[in-house]
């Protein structure tokens, strides 16, 4: 049971994130010798991302040929493999990766989901919205976006601070094609703790 879902794991494993994917050029030109702040988000979740594939897919040739008789079993790849078996995400997948209480399939699912939106970004240029929940590091994001404005504007970066509006539109894709934000950033994925988001008053409720 174990092997089969190495094999399946395996066969869905993301793509290493690569900038030689990114043939416009455009997100790494720079200003001044400093490169856009978001492309600087950009290439330090692409690190952290590239870390975690590169776990994910050392470890499970490792327990395979543990499995197989090929490598010794040690005691991290006895505990990966009855994580495997329960259905959970691998401690030392853990270490290196976002926090998540998924189980593994809807973890994978997840991981496959984010890089793909990093993906998209690389190889496109900056996405019309952000997908706020989706990275490694949302605060980095933040900052990077204030160091945006505060270029653009030159105001002091700890001058600025963030307001919000919430859009009817439930995605990105629900946006009218000519919509255009004149100052700071689209997010979606956005999560409450202990309140929700009232659609028809277009309020907040506990």
């Amino acid at each position: 049971m174990v092997l089969n879902r190495i094999e399946q794991l395996q066969k869905e494993i993301p793509e290493y994130l690569d900038r030689e994917l990114n043939q416009k050029k455009e997100i790494f030109k720079t200003h001044n010798g400093l490169l856009p702040s978001l492309t600087t988000v950009l290439l330090q979740e692409m690190d952290k991302f590239n870390r975690l594939i590169r776990t994910i897919t050392m470890s499970l040739n490792e327990l395979k040929d543990a499995i197989g008789g090929f490598v010794v079993m040690s005691d991290m790849l006895d505990k990966m493999f009855t994580r495997l078996q329960n259905g959970q995400v691998p401690g030392n997948w853990e270490k290196v990766a976002y926090p998540s209480l998924k189980p593994l399939a809807s973890w994978y699912t997840d991981l496959n989901l984010r890089v793909n939106f990093l993906m998209d970004w690389l190889i496109n240029g900056n996405p019309k919205s952000y997908w706020i929940s989706g990275f490694f590091f949302p605060q980095g994001f933040n900052t990077g976006v204030l160091q945006t404005h505060a270029r653009q504007t030159k105001i002091a970066i700890d001058e600025l601070a963030f307001e919000f509006e919430v859009l009817t539109a439930e995605t990105p894709a629900d946006l009218p094609e000519d919509f255009n934000i004149q100052s700071g950033v689209l997010v979606h994925g956005f999560f409450m703790d202990g309140a929700r988001w009232n659609r028809e008053e277009q309020v907040i409720d506990d």
